[in-house]
């Protein structure tokens, strides 16, 4: 066998002799083999060319690229006097806190510290979440801002030790997401407001769970926050039925004093107002629209208005009937979701801000709707009702005035469902407010519209400072202060115009109307930016205020 291999081998032709397949047939030409010393390649430089010189001087890691131009070299990630630290003292809000750290990008803010500690495994993601979005449920049905909703959800996951959170508000739904680190997936929750509705006991409630939350001083478990929350959703309302009802007539009886009403026209506008709050609830209990309920609540102050115009001849009487329906106006004129709407603009969350806009635009055209269909049937019953009957209010009678200014943040106060402890303080803001707008238009002779405005700014001003004391929501010392400053006597002479064919007239009091309106929302919140800018805790430092929000122009 070993000789039949060596057979083998000798059959087989050296490598000089070996043959290709791409052999050329027979009759061409063998093209010469390349010699085994100067082989080619297909990346040889052709003949003519002088190949550049491949030696490579000796160089640093460190030395800039070649193609790196000092002139035109990017702007460098980190600034020449570094990167401010941001210190969020824990003498500050936590409104402020929370704000602060919304603005930054996630991998700028600090490392939360956890608050409630109460298990060595890491806190239950999923009961940290839904626990988060239920309290943004009852902020964000009670009419908070969705900037103060976000707040407080991003403080209760810090709190609960969920760092890497990003809260996102709408108007009727709520996110969140937690992703533990850059390679874990990230547990998003959500929420849907189904029913909204107008507490602020209950609000105050849930701010107070927040800040106990958010402090160390304080050890909230989880089951303990979840039986907290559910007894502030148990909890009754602080007022009974009736005596929304009599707050309601009040409301309106103490506005048709602001606009030349006298007895009579606060009698009057009392009974109307409590007519439509009754009409208004006998519809809510059928299931009827809130639409609908508006439309209904503005008839009877309209009609008693009309009624009073028809009779006021027959028995001699020069009072002012159409105060009766401006009075009726201020009850139903949605002055909080205005001032949350706008707000929500403001700060940039213009889904939500458009949303609540357009829940004041249907409002609005209901009490239009409502208004509109007395006067209508007055203007057929020949009843004479004058445009230029309360163009006058304000003048002669401040000391009047001003109580009843005080008497309507009272009772709107008690309609909003604000806690006791609250209501007096907030009457006397919206006194003051009264008192600025008299001295700055009737006093001064200052355009009604930056008179609001200012007046409203200082509602803000002090509301803001009262929900910094007592750590709570600025809406229920804003809200309810706001409401002499309500535009119900331009919003009647609008109606009126456009019951009597003056379109002009009417569009251009609607146009007034609207104005004072926009005055009012940005004034209070420009008072609430004022007082966060200018009036920090002590022992805040430099981080700790508020940053802009960036969602605009970019600066």
């Amino acid at each position: 066998m070993v000789a039949e291999r060596d057979e083998a081998e000798d059959r087989k032709p050296p490598s000089d002799e070996a043959h290709s397949a791409f052999t050329p047939p027979s009759g061409m030409d063998q093209v010469p083999a390349p010699e085994e010393d100067s082989p080619t390649s297909e990346f040889a430089v052709p003949q003519g060319l002088s190949p550049e010189s491949t030696q490579e001087t000796e160089r640093s890691a460190f030395d800039p690229p070649s193609t790196y131009r000092a002139r035109r070299s990017p702007q460098a990630f980190t600034p020449a006097e570094g990167v401010p630290i941001v210190r969020l003292t824990k003498e500050a809000p936590w409104q402020d806190r929370m704000r602060t750290l919304l603005r930054m990008p996630v991998g700028d803010r600090p490392v939360a510290e956890i608050v409630q500690r109460h298990d060595e495994a890491g806190p239950a993601v999923p009961r940290v979440l839904d626990l988060t979005l239920r309290i943004g449920e009852l902020l964000l049905a009670g009419g908070e801002g969705a900037e103060d909703v976000e707040a407080a959800m991003f403080a209760v996951s810090r709190a609960y030790g969920l760092d890497r959170c990003e809260p996102n508000v709408t108007f009727t739904l709520l996110s969140i997401s937690y992703q533990p680190s850059l390679v874990d997936d990230p547990v998003t929750a959500s929420r849907t407001v189904r029913r909204r509705g107008t507490d602020y006991t209950r609000l105050s409630a849930v701010y107070t769970l927040v800040d106990d939350i958010t402090t160390e001083d304080t050890d909230i478990t989880l089951e303990e926050a979840y039986r907290r929350l559910a007894e502030i959703r148990r909890n009754r309302h602080p007022y009974p039925g009736w005596a929304l009802t009599a707050a309601s007539g009040l409301l309106a009886g103490s506005a048709s004093v602001l606009v030349g009403g006298d007895l009579i026209v606060f009698v009057a506008a009392m009974v109307g107002a409590m007519l439509g709050d009754r009409l208004a609830w006998l519809c809510a209990g059928r299931g009827i629209p809130e639409f609908y309920q508006f439309v209904a609540a503005a008839m009877p102050p309209a009609a008693i208005g009309v009624a009073l115009t028809l009779a006021a001849p027959a028995v001699n009487w020069e009072g002012r009937p159409s105060a009766v329906i401006t009075g009726g106006l201020f009850a139903l004129l949605p002055g909080r979701a205005l001032v949350a709407g706008v707000q929500d603009g403001l700060t940039g969350y213009y889904i939500t801000a458009a949303a609540r806009l357009l829940e004041v635009m249907y409002f609005f055209i209901a009490i239009v709707v409502g208004v509109l269909i007395a006067l209508y049937l007055g203007v057929q019953l020949n009843a004479q009702l004058d445009p230029d009957a309360a163009l006058q209010a304000g003048e002669g009678r401040p000391v009047l005035q001003i109580c009843a200014a005080v008497a309507l943040s009272f009772a709107f106060a008690i309609l909003l469902q604000q806690e006791r402890s609250t209501v007096l303080m907030v009457a006397l803001n919206g006194g003051v407010a009264w008192t600025v707008y008299g001295a700055m238009h009737v006093t001064g002779g200052i355009s009604p519209v930056a008179a609001t405005a200012v007046a409203a700014g200082v509602v803000g001003l002090f509301g803001q400072l009262f929900s910094r004391y007592r750590f709570a929501s600025a809406l229920p010392y804003v809200t309810a202060a706001i409401g002499p400053l309500l535009p119900g006597s331009a919003t009647y002479f609008g109606l009126l115009g456009l019951a009597q064919n003056h379109v002009d007239d009417g569009l251009a009091s609607l146009s007034k109307a609207a104005a004072l309106a926009m005055a009012i929302a940005i004034g209070v919140n420009f008072g609430g930016e004022i007082s966060r800018l200018f009036l920090k805790v002590p022992g805040a430092g430099r981080g700790s205020s508020r940053r802009a929000a960036k969602r605009t122009r970019g600066f």
